[in-house]
């Protein structure tokens, strides 16, 4: 089946939505319909985003919305459409770009806002290249999963309302079975929807562009002083800022920090080839598509700012000056490691950061390496160990009298603090440091089984996901040490 949805008998939601992108105009995107998809099937849902939007959680389960969000079934008052934007890949210039497999419905006016729903999957659109417009089961999964990972770490992200499954044959490396991941956003706008109008010089929809932006999410920056382009260009580095810190906090690669995969918002958004450390290794690169290793985990901070530098060089043509835009990058320089550095502090139970800190997390992190500590374990351990004994810390460390070196400085700072409780600090902590995160293996056990049909290994992980900082009963095994076979498994663009 590969026929447009007939948009005449449409269904309605019972949601206020709203199309602000589409109110752009005409040189922003491509209005069309989804593509429909032969015998649908429900893959996952999260009712966290059903509420999110006021969509009725039993109603998420119904045929009705099996279809609708899979694309075979219109939605009242949705106005669909695929964006243009361009972008630089792998540090090159690509040119053109834009949604070839995501459509935008609209908006959903929620308490918490406008949210923006696209499903990703849905067909082809103007701008999918040499792509066929559709998303496989596996990448699916992975997107799904991770964005209420994220989000259930306080990472900003982009949502997952569900993913539908497919019959559908998809060629990638091998055949595989088709999905659609609906995706909430309070906006997918990304640096490159600035790049492309820039580039092509389409300055007045570059304007209108930014000013979309400006009055819909900064709008503080209409009254800061000097140019308001200028100011937007800051702020966003200052969520970029935020959001990187907290990636390599939490042991997160992105795996392509290409521009048109970063949003405006500062959001994470694009799951495609991400990981989250097992062995600890600073210049792991998750991306087997990476050759040249631009994306691996330590360049992500510089890469981040490469890309604001370019966004940066679209906005020129609004800006008075070049000197503008420098300026506005230069807090970045110093708001990323300082980002970074008071959430290692939290992670350490360190409650604020002073001299010598910067070096003690320094220390620990060239031992991390040096041993291959798995990541999330250590600083699980570290935290039960503020009022217990260090040894299982210790037993990751090959370097153990290094490590013990470290570990007496740590203490000794840690219970130095003002009104030092060991309990209280260890419940901290235990808030910060997960017990659970999307490992690569854990979702490629899930992806497994849902090939045969069976969901049931993927609610459990997403259930634990949910909740990545209690200890649940019978999710052990999600917080183990990964097997073997988990270092061999390669994930790349087509993720």
């Amino acid at each position: 089946m590969n026929r447009p949805v007939d948009m005449a008998a449409s269904l309605d939601l019972g949601l206020a939505w709203q199309n602000r992108f589409a109110g752009l105009g005409e040189a922003f995107y491509t209005r069309l319909s989804p593509t429909a998809l032969p015998a649908p099937h429900w893959v996952g849902t999260s009712p966290a985003v059903a509420d999110l939007l006021g969509l009725d959680r039993a109603w998420l389960a119904s045929p009705a919305a099996l279809d609708a969000f899979t694309g075979n079934l219109p939605i009242a008052g949705t106005l669909p459409l695929a964006s243009v934007y361009s972008g630089h890949q792998f540090g090159h210039w690509a040119g053109q770009l834009g949604d070839g497999r995501a459509i935008l419905l609209g908006e959903v006016d929620s308490p918490a806002g406008p949210q923006e729903v696209q499903l990703k999957g849905a067909g082809l659109t103007p701008y999918s290249r040499m792509g066929d417009g559709r998303a496989v089961l596996r990448s699916s999964i992975r997107e799904f999963l991770c964005s209420e990972a994220m989000h259930a770490l306080g990472i900003p992200t982009s949502r997952a309302l569900c993913v539908t499954g497919s019959p559908a044959p998809v060629r990638r490396e091998e055949i595989e079975t088709a999905a659609v991941v609906t995706r909430v956003a309070p906006s997918f706008i990304r640096f490159g929807h600035f790049e492309h109008f820039s580039h092509s010089g389409q300055h007045e929809q570059l304007r209108i562009l930014a000013d979309f932006v400006i009055d819909h999410f900064y709008p503080t920056c209409r009254e800061a002083p000097g140019n308001p382009y200028a100011a937007l260009l800051e702020a966003v580095s200052a969520r970029t800022a935020e959001m990187v810190a907290q990636w390599q906090a939490v042991g997160f690669c992105h795996g392509v920090m290409n521009t048109d995969n970063m949003s405006i918002l500062g959001l994470t958004i694009d799951y495609g080839p991400f990981q989250f450390l097992d062995a600890f290794n600073p210049g792991h690169v998750c991306n087997h598509s990476d050759t040249g290793g631009r994306y691996a985990y330590n360049r992500q901070p510089n890469i981040a700012y490469w890309n604001l530098f370019a966004l940066g060089q679209a906005l020129l043509p609004l800006m008075d000056e070049q000197q503008q835009a420098l300026d506005a990058l230069e807090p970045y320089k110093a708001l990323m490691p300082a980002a970074l550095q008071r959430r290692m502090n939290a992670k350490l139970g360190l409650d604020r950061v002073e001299d010598g800190d910067a070096e003690l997390t320094e220390t620990l992190m060239k031992l991390m390496a040096a041993d291959a500590v798995d990541f999330t374990i250590f600083w699980r351990r570290l935290s039960h160990a503020v009022v217990g004994p260090l040894e299982t810390v210790r037993d990751l460390f090959l370097q153990r009298e290094a490590f013990d070196t470290w570990a007496t400085r740590w203490r000794e700072r840690l219970q130095a603090q003002p009104g030092f409780d060991a309990d209280a600090t260890q419940a901290r902590m235990l808030r910060t440091n997960p017990q659970v995160v999307l490992r690569n293996h854990l979702g490629e056990q899930a992806i497994q089984r849902a090939k045969q049909g069976d969901f049931s290994e993927l609610a459990r992980l997403q259930s634990a996901l949910e909740h990545p900082f209690e200890a649940i009963a019978g999710h052990d095994d999600l917080a183990a040490f990964p097997p073997d076979w988990a270092s061999g498994i390669e994930i790349s663009c087509s993720s």
